[in-house]
């Protein structure tokens, strides 16, 4: 029994930013019925290899839900979702701005039938400013929120982080949201509607990457690549196994930590020297805080380095790829990295909850749902018979 055990979620959103928001509340033991048109959720097709089965983009934003496959579009489509609604606590969707207020579906039409409902969006720009019609993906919530401002080195053009921040970042937000408007229902007992919109989220995640522009009077921030301005010793370094992520990182932000390092690293004859104690000056000998560093580092595997280093107190951390997070004996244990048995593409492992409680523990982890998997399921709980699930199949209506 997870946190949210008990809580109805009407889920209406679909690739990522809405899902990964659902998915987050799933994980706590929400009960999140996924409702999709009759073609599916567009990301169930997302960059797949095969046919006959979801994609694994799906497959990783959509574990532990139900599906079930309505026609919003159609007078009986419409009448469902209100009766699902009603009996429901919260529906989350990330339409485009109209859409379901076109439908007779908006926060107004759907809290007419559950007053206490909270209504949560995302929204490329929010429903409200000059930018609202725009749309949006996770690239352009980055571009637009900052982050690619920062993100790369002088020499380049501005770059798309890997993680996409823009999507999973606004999900996130839109979980803290929901949870928030729960507990606030639960002392007033009135429901609301909540917003997050991409682009501020990713405004949100600059405010560390804003810290230049206050220095510099309000230049723009400056891209710097690993390195930290003249934080010194703080970049990505080589270890000796000469692939393509055989680095490990470190930030080192104080005297004591500088010390610790060149300990670690057989340098203790530099602990005191007026050129590095100094963290403008270490800043300015950069190069060769680089290359000393560098000479150790090559010496040893990246995952031997950080724990050389890490032992002695420096906070630092190897380069893992995607190979080596499933690998991660640390991961493991901490349950990130979860079986699942899906039914298209059998036995899989996947990340799992990064949320733990001390006094709940993790709900387990399940396959994402095939299209309509639970339409005879949910629809059942409205009162419906065989025969009238039958009928709405005929009628494309499900």
């Amino acid at each position: 029994m997870g946190a949210l055990d008990g809580l109805r979620i009407i889920d209406l959103t679909q690739w990522e930013a809405g899902t990964s928001c659902t998915q987050l509340l799933a994980w706590m033991g929400a009960d999140v019925v996924k409702v999709e048109p009759l073609e599916g959720d567009p990301g169930r097709r997302m960059i797949s290899e095969r046919s006959d089965a979801d994609s694994f983009y799906f497959v990783l934003f959509n574990s532990n839900k139900r599906s079930v496959t309505l026609d919003l579009k159609s007078p009986r489509g419409k009448e469902l979702l209100l009766r699902l609604v009603a009996k429901a606590d919260v529906v989350v969707e990330n339409y485009a701005v109209g859409v379901l207020e076109s439908l007779g579906l908006g926060y107004e039409d759907l809290a007419a039938v559950k007053p206490d409902l909270v209504h949560a969006s995302i929204k490329g720009f929010g429903s409200w400013g000059p930018w609202s019609s725009y749309k949006s993906f996770d690239m352009i919530a980055q571009a637009t929120g900052g982050v690619m401002s920062v993100t790369g080195t002088p020499d380049t053009p501005p770059l798309r982080p890997g993680a996409t921040f823009g999507d999973s970042g606004a999900g996130v937000h839109l979980g803290m949201a929901i949870v928030a408007a729960i507990v606030e229902k639960l002392r007033t007992g009135r429901g609301q509607h909540v917003e997050v919109s991409m682009q501020d989220a990713m405004f949100n995640f600059m405010r560390s990457g804003l810290v230049g522009h206050y220095l510099t009077g309000g230049m723009p921030a400056a891209r710097f690549g690993n390195r930290l301005g003249l934080m010194s010793p703080t970049d990505l370094y080589p270890t000796s196994g000469g692939g393509p992520n055989d680095y490990i990182y470190m930030m080192i932000t104080t005297l004591r930590m500088w010390h610790s390092l060149l300990r670690a690293i057989g340098r203790a004859d530099l602990v005191g020297d007026e050129r590095f104690d100094d963290q403008r000056e270490r800043g300015n000998h950069g190069d060769e805080v680089r290359d000393m560093i560098e000479a150790w580092s090559l010496q040893h595997d990246k995952f031997e380095a950080m724990r050389l280093l890490a032992e002695a107190g420096v906070p630092c951390g190897a380069v893992l790829d995607s190979a080596d997070l499933f690998a991660n004996e640390h991961l493991r244990a901490r349950g990130m990295v979860a079986g699942i048995d899906h039914p298209k593409r059998g036995a899989m492992e996947v990340p799992g909850s990064a949320i733990k409680m001390g006094n709940t523990p993790d709900v387990a982890v399940k396959a994402a749902p095939e299209l309509g998997a639970d339409n005879d399921e949910i629809y059942g709980e409205l009162g419906l018979n065989s025969a009238d699930i039958a009928a709405l199949r005929a009628e494309r209506v499900i």
